[in-house]
């Protein structure tokens, strides 16, 4: 195991409640603290990366509940009032959300049934505030934009009174919307639309201000998943898990945005360019100790396979059903050996800034 920050000992919290640093409850907690995460971490298979979304059937029972009972309570209030109130009806859904949010989030500390208030109470600001500038005479780009950004300002609060991780995946989600709403043009709405028109997409050289914008979004999205990261190593606590979302986010824009410019770009020299890059994110992931970076980065490597299997030639069933095994072959073996892989990669890796505040790593033996 790398090396491990020094642990606060009995005799150091004494010493803290004998000079009035800490009162003696003070000192009880913080030592209960303490020792429920020595029992987590001895418990969490070694470098395990934890992602929790849902504790039990009890969650999903009670989501499916807030779900139904939502539903009804939109219905009742559309029946009371008349087709006016779906003006403000989201604006309701949101508010109600929150109020049930410090019941099921703050109190019960249910994951499951938090994320599906956050993402109504999201949903809720941005559908309302589009509602209301499209019907004061807005344009289309307008309103999604503004209502965007509303809902990333609402999110913001939403995380900073509730602390719930996966609000920062529903905040990503709407700066992505804002985004991609003042860098959009036709071609590239109907690029969404239309899958024969999604290949060039994200390609810097054919949409360079979507792909652009997909780009730094990505950018933004793994350095603040990099904060988080780094200021909860270990991985057991709310830090690590919003570093989860946000690097999940990250993953596929900038995956995306690279690999498919490089595979456009076509000929050996964009094979080898998308090779070299995806032996890059490979790195990165194993560093960061993040697996979504080389999810997100599958169909790449199945392309890059094929092409090594197949070459220009497109290749038959047989060749096809190769380029499955080994890709098959390929995932597994990541996933099976991560730990041995990553270790190996953080020892031969000189000091760099940073580097003790990443995920431990056991020595190979």
């Amino acid at each position: 195991m790398a090396d491990d920050p020094p642990e606060i000992s009995a005799g150091d919290l004494r010493s803290a409640v004998a000079s009035g640093l800490l009162t003696e409850a003070q000192a009880a907690s913080l030592r209960a603290m303490a020792q429920d995460r020595a029992r987590k971490r001895a418990a969490m298979p070694a470098e395990d990366e934890p992602f929790e979304f849902f504790r039990g059937f009890s969650e999903i029972f009670v989501s499916v509940g807030l779900l139904i009972l939502m539903g009804g309570v939109a219905a009742l209030l559309t029946w009371v009032a008349g087709p006016s109130i779906l003006i403000v009806l989201p604006a309701i859904c949101a508010a109600i959300a929150w109020w049930w949010a410090t019941y099921f989030t703050l109190k019960r500390r249910m994951n499951l049934p938090s994320m599906v208030l956050a993402t109504t109470f999201g949903f809720g600001i941005f559908i309302s505030i589009g509602t209301m500038i499209g019907n004061g005479g807005g344009g289309a780009r307008l309103a999604v934009t503004a209502s965007a950004l509303a809902a990333v300002g609402a999110m913001v609060i939403w995380y900073r009174r509730f602390r719930l991780p996966f609000s920062a995946f529903i905040l990503g989600g709407f700066g992505l919307i804002a985004i991609y709403s003042l860098t959009a043009n036709v071609d590239s709405v109907r690029g969404i639309a239309v899958p024969s028109l999604s290949a060039g997409l994200f390609d810097l050289r054919n949409s360079p201000q979507f792909a652009l914008a997909t780009l730094a979004f990505g950018v933004a999205a793994f350095l603040a998943g990099m904060w988080f990261d780094t200021r909860d190593p270990y991985r057991l606590g709310r830090h690590a898990a919003t570093g989860f979302w946000l690097h999940l986010m990250a993953a596929p824009a900038l995956v995306n945005t690279v690999a498919l410019t490089l595979y456009n770009t076509g000929g050996t020299g964009g094979m080898v360019g998308l090779t070299l890059a995806l032996l890059a994110i490979a790195v990165l992931a194993l560093v960061i100790d993040r697996r979504s970076f080389l999810t997100a980065a599958i169909i790449y490597i199945a392309l890059v396979l094929g092409w090594i299997v197949a070459g220009n030639r497109g290749g038959g069933i047989g060749q096809w059903i190769a380029v499955v095994i080994l890709l098959g072959a390929v995932v597994t073996a990541l996933g099976t050996w991560w730990m041995p892989l990553r270790a190996g990669l953080m020892r031969m890796l000189p000091a760099f800034p940073g580097k003790d505040r990443l995920p431990p790593y056991a020595r190979v033996t």
